[in-house]
């Protein structure tokens, strides 16, 4: 993702998050500070093994930094025990010097569950948002689609869809420079009798809103190029979510299982893996708080947490949660307090 702004951004980077280990976070920031000249990286972790990885590699000198951190968030730890226990993890960190406005954003690869909770406690949420969600972007036949919420609230009420709405209408907007992004509402039909009670609520409710809704969508739709934004509650979005990377791979692998013995479609498998390939869209948004937060792939490549560190500073220099800000401002005046 090329910068719109060449002013400095500084990214805190939990380096102790995900499958892969610090040597893979370490690489990834290596091909972000290559790839982007105004960005400085701020390494969260014990500092004895991130000082030796970082000897290990070439890095622009001057741009890349350690702060300590001496615990580590598990991927298995509950997100109650993540908050109360780890308040010097390397996730905790790097939150905290978002907030400390030491760095514009934080990424981390760790436990879901945990960064949601400290990334609330820590950042809090924004005026008129009741809960953070997870957007990220879903490449679809006319473009992307980005959805939200894909897991951080399984429950949702019509007003937090809404909410989620308008994030996801400023997220599309800054990243794919749309003025008047469309927006849909997930349900099982498009008629208007079709869905659940808090579905249809929630459809009143932005039929009357300042955005561009254009009603409900089905799942068909997440890729149809119909809607620029896609929103559903948490449980919904996370099932449709991970359907659709499993769909990805299984496709892929067929494909290539059939045209093995046929070199002229070497290339365009490979082309139409590259246009598919999941890491070229790794790092999910949690938007609603008073911060930019990205969340990576647990088991992301540093092909994969470069480009969410590429998001990280996308968003930044957009300024989202002061858009998101804005837009809120605008449609509920009532809750726009600092």
């Amino acid at each position: 993702m090329p910068g719109h702004s060449q002013r400095p951004v500084v990214i805190a980077v939990d380096a102790m998050s995900g499958d892969r280990g610090p040597d893979v976070v370490v690489k990834a920031a290596q091909a972000a500070l290559q790839r982007h000249s105004h960005v400085s990286i701020v390494l969260t972790g014990p500092e004895p093994v991130l000082a030796a990885l970082l000897g290990e590699i070439d890095l622009p000198r001057g741009r890349v930094s350690i702060e300590p951190a001496a615990e580590v968030v598990a991927m298995d730890d509950s997100p109650a025990r993540a908050l109360r226990g780890k308040k010097n993890s390397s996730m905790r960190r790097a939150l905290e010097l978002v907030k400390a406005g030491t760095a514009d954003a934080c990424v981390s690869a760790g436990n879901t569950g945990a960064l949601v909770a400290k990334s609330r406690y820590v950042l809090k949420t924004m005026p008129g948002i009741d809960r953070p969600a997870i957007v990220s972007v879903i490449p679809a036949r006319a473009g992307h689609t980005c959805m939200l919420d894909l897991g951080a609230n399984p429950d949702c009420s019509a007003t937090h869809l809404l909410q989620f709405a308008v994030m996801g209408s400023v997220i599309a907007g800054d990243i794919f420079e749309i003025d008047s992004p469309r927006v849909g509402l997930l349900n099982i039909g498009v008629e208007s009798i079709k869905g659940t009670e808090v579905i249809q609520k929630a459809g009143e409710l932005l039929q009357g809103s300042t955005l561009n809704y254009i009603g409900y969508v089905e799942g068909n739709d997440i890729f149809s190029g119909r809607a620029d934004v896609v929103v559903s509650d948490g449980f919904t979005g996370n099932v449709a979510l991970k359907t659709i990377e499993g769909a990805y791979r299984e496709i892929l692998t067929v494909l290539r299982e059939e045209f093995a013995s046929d070199p002229s479609a070497h290339s365009r498998l490979a082309a139409l893996g590259a246009r598919l390939d999941p890491r070229r869209y790794n790092g999910a948004s949690l938007v609603g708080l008073r911060g930019v937060v990205i969340k990576s792939h647990g088991n992301a490549d540093e092909f994969a947490l470069a480009n969410a560190i590429d998001l990280a500073m996308l968003e930044s220099e957009k300024g989202v949660p002061d858009q998101i800000g804005e837009q809120l401002a605008q449609m509920f005046p009532d809750a726009a307090v600092s």
